[in-house]
């Protein structure tokens, strides 16, 4: 990562304006050479230089470490089925950066973004001198206020990055605060313990928010300690009691709502709707929003998740032209591992194999193939441990890759790392540094259902491959 520098010790960037969206997106990728530089004072003043847009968005702010994207996309989608015009911001983008930046659901345009772009780069060009350039993740966040403050939207749904105190999302106050949850995650950056990282995610409680979380022990204790401290009402919430899980989603039950669909897959999310309910709820308690039992039925069972335990059938992909079934999870430490391995387990015996006509083919199930590629800074050996463990993975077979970017582990080291995890039980592993040809190698020997996971940029490489999404479709340069 790259340190902060002293503020007005490096030379603004040129300000020559993007005339087209793939230079949009060029201009953003040039502020990655700045690395991750937490601080709140560049965003506060290029939200300040673009006349402060986010004063005028009311709505949530939803930290953790594990379920924040699916909180956002729940919530998302029961705001869209009560008629709201509500914008949110997904994070990573998988196959476009058009993804950060919803309203109603839809990402915004290529056009439209590239306009934001033109708007917001002189803007970052005159704080320079003074803060030091914006990042790219302090630009997209300039660049979501500046387009919910132009598109007069009823509310936002926003997700915090990187922590919760020095994040740039934390330069806005809506009213309603969610955490998550809290789990060891970036260390190097937010501190070595659950009560340390906890300090830094319950920062983003100002007074006067009412404040949700599905957060225990030690993690709960700070976020109720920093409530008190600042006056803010807490709604602690557990995870919604399933009723039932198939291959749709799950059956849980809310206080108010009976039993209702989630459309999301695996165990854990019973945790997320149980906070994405409790956030609605807030949004209420707080004059922004009011979301009927109807609307929330409706969005629950409407809700997906791209790349978060997503099943894609992929039509011809498998061995001799049979259709294949992939699973897509980031699953990228030890807790996000944690819950694909557990929902892989449950949801085995209702994957098809490849060519089969229906779920749960007749005998012993064929074995899983595994895509994996993963961040050298991530906790690889906690990662690769748990999902190893995982009885549904005894005796995968493993093709391990190196996603495209600096911080990725070389596809040969991860291979050694999950022999040395699996031991006894280890399946055939296979090295195919580049992730393309790592699914087409996964898919064409296929005998059960393929996995890929381990970093979400995989997940998103993977995806772009396999899913033609027309909302996703960049325009090609030129």
């Amino acid at each position: 990562m790259t340190p902060s520098s002293p503020a007005g010790t490096e030379a603004a960037l040129p300000t020559a304006l993007p005339g087209s969206y793939a230079e949009a997106v060029a201009a953003l990728q040039a502020r990655g050479r700045f690395g991750i530089r937490l601080g709140l004072g560049r965003t506060r003043a290029l939200l300040r230089e673009l006349g402060g847009p986010e004063r005028g968005v009311r709505g949530a702010l939803v930290g953790g470490t594990n379920g924040k994207g699916s909180v956002l996309a729940l919530a998302a989608a029961c705001l869209a089925a009560a008629g709201l015009r509500a914008g949110d911001t997904p994070k990573p983008h998988l196959v476009t950066y058009r993804e950060r930046l919803r309203i109603g659901g839809r990402p915004i345009g290529a056009d439209d973004f590239t306009a934001l772009v033109r708007r917001v780069l002189p803007a970052a060009d005159a704080i320079t001198r003074r803060h030091g350039p914006p990042t790219e993740f302090e630009l997209m966040t300039a660049l979501a206020f500046a387009w919910f403050g132009q598109e007069a939207i009823d509310l936002a749904v926003v997700e915090v990055g990187l922590g919760g105190r020095l994040d740039a999302t934390h330069a806005w106050d809506g009213g309603v605060v969610a955490i998550t949850n809290v789990d060891l995650d970036h260390t190097e950056w937010l501190g070595p313990t659950i009560p340390a990282i906890a300090r830094e995610k319950a920062a983003i409680i100002l007074p006067g928010d009412c404040v949700v979380t599905g957060a225990a022990g030690e993690g709960l204790e700070v976020i109720r300690r920093r409530a008190r401290r600042v006056g803010a009402p807490l709604r602690e919430v557990t995870p919604a009691p399933v009723l039932a899980m198939d291959r749709a989603g799950l059956l849980v039950e809310l206080p108010g709502l009976g039993a209702i669909r989630v459309g999301l897959l695996g165990r854990h999310q019973a945790a997320n709707v149980a906070v994405a309910d409790a956030v609605l709820d807030a949004l209420d308690t707080a004059g922004i929003a009011v979301v009927a039992p109807a609307a929330r039925r409706a969005g629950y069972a409407a809700a997906r998740w791209p790349g978060r335990l997503e099943l894609v059938d992929v039509a011809g992909a498998g061995p001799g032209g049979a259709p294949a079934e992939v699973l897509l999870d980031g699953a990228h430490n030890p807790a996000g591992a944690a819950a694909l391995a557990a929902a892989l387990d449950e949801l085995r015996p209702l994957l098809r194999e490849p060519g089969a006509a229906g779920a749960g083919a007749a005998g012993r199930p064929a074995p899983v193939t595994l895509v994996l590629g993963i961040m050298a800074d991530k906790d690889v050996d906690g990662v690769v441990a748990t999902l190893a463990a995982a009885r549904s993975l005894a005796g995968a077979r493993v093709v391990a890759t190196r996603v495209e970017a600096p911080r990725a582990l070389p596809a040969a080291a991860l291979a050694a790392r999950w022999r040395s995890a699996a031991g006894a039980s280890a399946g055939p592993i296979e090295v195919v540094p580049e992730p393309h040809a790592a699914v087409a190698t996964a898919l064409a020997g296929a005998e059960g259902p393929v996995v890929i996971a381990g970093s979400l940029y995989l997940v998103g490489a993977a995806r772009a491959l396999l899913v033609d999404d027309p909302d996703l479709r960049d325009p090609a340069p030129g």
